[in-house]
């Protein structure tokens, strides 16, 4: 089998490329499938996990332990990627897949609140923290695999299916759940049926491993190995090389932060935005997103192809400004075809709720003032409102003045002004809803499709799998982990149903300077 020519380039080899693309890819679907389980049923589990008199209290803190996997993703980094540059790429990331999938099965034998109190909360964190560890390392490990057999010209190409598997692992998620929710009743589902798309990641970590078993070192891991220069201590030699420190900083924050915000927008914020401000049933929801995101998916690898043919900065920076453009008009788009009867009555009845400076917290189990329940119920329901101080609680829409708080009133008061409790299938217009889910998708398909092959080579051999992983995991752990939170705690303390969109168009601003500045084009570069 040809690994690399006397030049140190690497060779075609169609079998063994094949082999090594689809064991890669398939393990990060896999791996993705189990993250993004959690994500989709973070809803459901907030209120089996953390019950609270306040649902929204619930579903932010499911929330805040969906992103303290990514809040442990960086130590994954450290960890697996010392391993990953002293003893191996194929071994290091055979160990990551296995302690993911042992993790979110974990998940589907919990107990809930209701059988083992806070502990449920506890070991749910756990098993949170242990998937994200493992995820620290397996995207590093998967990426430099591929990339240190392309050859070059086809890195882009060839590291974008990787890229490609995060949104199959996304897609997989959705039909599994959809598939589970649709064969047995509501109630079934909430007492014992989520816990089957946690279950299922056993099977899909043996098939994972037993293609994974078949592959061998990479060549350039390889060569290092044989010609003596593995790194001694991979992680301080990353801040030491030369150069290094800068390396790490403009692929965090040039590089991750803003393709991983792109990417949670396009996913887990148009979820949320569909079910809680659309009032799109979460089936409905789910469909959509599969269809839209099913047809975007191919974008991924086009892109990797471009990057390898136009540049990856170019491509990269193309991305981000058109994210930056398109992000609100899109999502307004969405709630208008998502939920026509809310956009008409938003525009020509709006709500202002009148209130003294209350202590609203939004993570509180119960509320006591009148107006603490008003801003509630309001972002309960997920309608958009402005804010007005007064003495008083008064809610205030159409003709209507509803003074203190009474639920059934604001109900009242809300349906006379045309606010509907659910989106009207009638009236929905799903296959624009599936174009603008498809369009979200295609904004991160040309920042994510060629994002392995720029943070591959923008570092050295020796310690590529810890400086790129490092990095690339406190990016996406901390500026796209808790976006879901970030975004919908925006949302429930400013009134605006689409404010929450400015976190995500914010830090893409700050990734598209960084890179224009400092992000060196790297295509032709050869992998040491």
């Amino acid at each position: 089998m040809a690994n690399t020519t006397g030049a140190g380039e690497v060779t075609i080899d169609p079998k063994r490329d094949r082999l090594v693309i689809t064991a890669s890819s398939l393990g990060t679907v896999f791996e993705w499938y189990d993250f993004f389980v959690y994500g989709i049923l973070g809803a459901l589990i907030g209120k089996l996990f953390f019950p609270s008199d306040n649902p929204t209290a619930a579903t932010l803190a499911s929330l805040a332990v969906f992103g303290a996997g990514f809040g442990v993703r960086p130590l994954g980094a450290i960890l697996f990627g010392y391993f990953g540059d002293k003893i191996g790429r194929k071994y290091t990331f055979l160990v990551t897949i296995t302690l993911m999938g042992g993790a979110t099965a974990a998940i589907g034998f919990l107990p809930t609140f209701a059988q083992a109190g806070i502990w449920a909360a506890a070991l749910l964190l756990l098993m949170r923290c242990l998937q994200g560890l493992a995820l620290g390392g397996e995207y590093g490990g998967a990426a430099i695999y591929v990339a240190e057999h392309a050859p070059k010209g086809k890195r882009g190409q060839y590291t974008s299916w990787i890229q490609a598997s995060v949104a199959g692992g996304f897609l997989l998620a959705v039909i599994v759940v959809l598939a589970t929710r649709t064969a047995m009743s509501t109630e079934d589902f909430e007492a014992w049926g989520w816990r089957v798309p946690f279950l299922i990641s056993i099977l899909l970590l043996a098939i994972s491993l037993w293609i994974r078993l078949k592959l061998s070192e990479s060549p350039v891991f390889a060569a290092m190995k044989e010609a003596g220069t593995v790194s001694k201590n991979p992680f301080t030699e990353s801040f030491r090389y030369p150069g290094n420190v800068k390396r790490i900083f403009v692929a965090m924050f040039g590089v991750a932060a803003g393709l991983t915000v792109i990417y949670y927008t396009s996913q887990f914020y148009t979820l949320y935005f569909l079910t809680g401000t659309a009032r799109v049933p979460e089936t409905d929801a789910l469909l959509y997103m599969a269809v839209g995101a099913a047809i975007a998916a191919p974008l991924y690898v086009a892109a990797g192809w471009m990057s390898d043919h136009f540049g990856r900065k170019k491509i990269l920076l193309t991305g981000y400004a058109l994210s930056m453009l398109l992000t609100f008009p899109l999502f307004w788009t969405m709630a208008d075809a998502a939920n026509p009867a809310l956009s008409k009555a938003t525009a020509t009845n709006p709500v202002t709720l009148v209130a003294p400076d209350c202590d609203f917290n939004v993570f509180a189990s119960k509320h006591e003032t009148d107006c603490a329940k008003a801003y509630n119920f309001l972002s309960k329901r997920g309608i958009s409102y402005t804010k007005s101080m007064g003495t008083e609680t008064v809610l205030k829409v159409g003709n209507s003045d509803v003074k203190g708080f009474d639920e059934k009133a604001y109900v009242a008061a809300l349906e006379e002004a045309g606010y509907p409790n659910e989106s009207d299938p009638k009236e929905r217009n799903g296959l624009l809803i599936i174009a603008m889910v498809a369009a979200l998708v295609a904004l991160s398909a040309m920042t994510y499709g060629q994002v392995a092959a720029i943070l591959v080579e923008m570092f050295p051999a020796k310690i590529r799998y810890t400086s790129m992983s490092i990095p690339y995991h406190i990016g996406t752990g901390y500026f796209g982990g808790f976006l879901p939170l970030i975004s919908q705690y925006i949302v429930v303390r400013t009134g605006g149903a689409f404010n929450g969109l400015w976190y995500g168009v914010g830090v893409v601003a700050m990734a598209f300077i960084v890179s224009l500045i400092w992000l060196p084009e790297s295509k032709d570069k050869d992998l040491d």
